[in-house]
């Protein structure tokens, strides 16, 4: 770090604090030739996110749009939308793609969804692959408990 005062790339580190989010760091430095202090900050870069949508356009993240979707999803069950919703963005800012499609962070919700609690994968997956009618459903569950779904008979008085 260049001192401010003198320009000399020296310098130690007197005192190093964390603020309370746990982004950034504030440094109390001192010039190893002047003997200046001075302060810095140390922040974590974060890549922009783009999302490209099904038709083609594309938007900044925005997580509050991601945990809007989980919550209603995760309501009255004992799921916290937020933390999942924490993951995944951290996935995304770790993959360092700059790009990522709405069906990727879709599939990411779902998994997660999946592994938390079942009613709400249900529930986010019957508005995200846009379930339309009930046997999509039982089929859905049939996959979840691991049954063979071609073997599965919704209405058995309807085959006759």
């Amino acid at each position: 770090m260049r001192c401010p005062n003198c320009g000399c790339l020296e310098s130690r580190v007197i005192d190093s604090r964390q603020n309370i989010e746990g982004n950034s760091i504030k440094r109390r430095r001192e010039c190893m030739q002047c003997q200046r202090r001075f302060t810095t900050f140390e922040v974590i870069e974060s890549v922009q996110i783009v999302v490209v949508k099904k038709n083609g356009s594309k938007e900044l993240f925005d997580k509050s749009k991601l945990l809007g979707g989980m919550l209603k999803a995760c309501e009255k069950r004992p799921v916290n939308a937020e933390a999942l919703a924490n993951d995944i963005e951290a996935e995304l800012q770790n993959s360092l793609r700059h790009e990522v499609t709405s069906g990727d962070i879709g599939e990411m919700v779902m998994r997660k969804l999946k592994d938390a609690d079942d009613v709400a994968y249900v529930r986010f997956a019957s508005v995200y692959r846009e379930f339309k009618d009930i046997e999509t459903f039982i089929r859905e569950l049939n996959e979840m408990r691991g049954e063979d779904v071609r073997d599965t008979v919704i209405y058995p008085e309807d085959k006759e």
